[in-house]
């Protein structure tokens, strides 16, 4: 599973993700909800040597309105994980995979509630919309690198006791 071509995957997709604004569909991450290998079902990618690929990202909507020279702004903010983009090697998917693939997830919806975070404490003009897709930006760059940051010191699930001290750190973060 080698780091650059998992990576130029997600990467990709995060490109996506921007460039498009919003992509539909997908499953919303939810509190005790989990991926089942079941939930995999694009096709493995014939250049990367990865086990899996888990596909997810950020969506958001908004709303402006000016009242008296203010603009206020109403958010809706979601966690993805998108089946068709994601995949499982046949000859690969075991448990320790399968959560290591969860806590990106898991990740995504850490960084959506700091979105919306950033959101909430945003101050917006009349250029709201490029504002908010400033933002946005943002978010997903640090994502990518707190991701990268996860399969590397993990070693992408085979550090077993890296992979417990990143199941606690996110568990945690996560408020479970």
């Amino acid at each position: 599973m080698g780091t650059l071509n998992l990576w130029l995957v997600l990467a990709l997709f995060l490109v996506v993700e921007i460039g498009f604004g919003q992509q539909e569909g997908g499953v919303l991450w939810q509190q005790g909800n989990r991926l089942k290998w079941s939930d995999f079902k694009g096709k493995p990618s014939l250049t990367s040597n990865a086990a899996a690929v888990t596909a997810s990202g950020i969506t958001y909507s908004f709303s402006s309105l000016n009242k008296n020279g203010k603009i206020e702004v109403d958010f809706k903010v979601d966690a993805h994980f998108y089946p068709e983009n994601s995949w499982v090697r046949s000859t690969t998917p075991n448990t320790a995979i399968l959560n290591h693939e969860q806590l990106h997830f898991d990740i995504t919806e850490i960084y959506t509630r700091k979105l919306r975070r950033e959101f909430a404490k945003a101050t917006f003009t009349k250029n709201t919309k490029s504002e908010v897709r400033g933002i946005y930006r943002q978010i997903l760059k640090e994502l990518s690198n707190y991701q990268n940051r996860y399969d590397k010191e993990t070693n992408f699930s085979r550090n077993q006791e890296k992979q417990m001290e990143w199941n606690k750190r996110i568990k945690l973060a996560l408020g479970q």
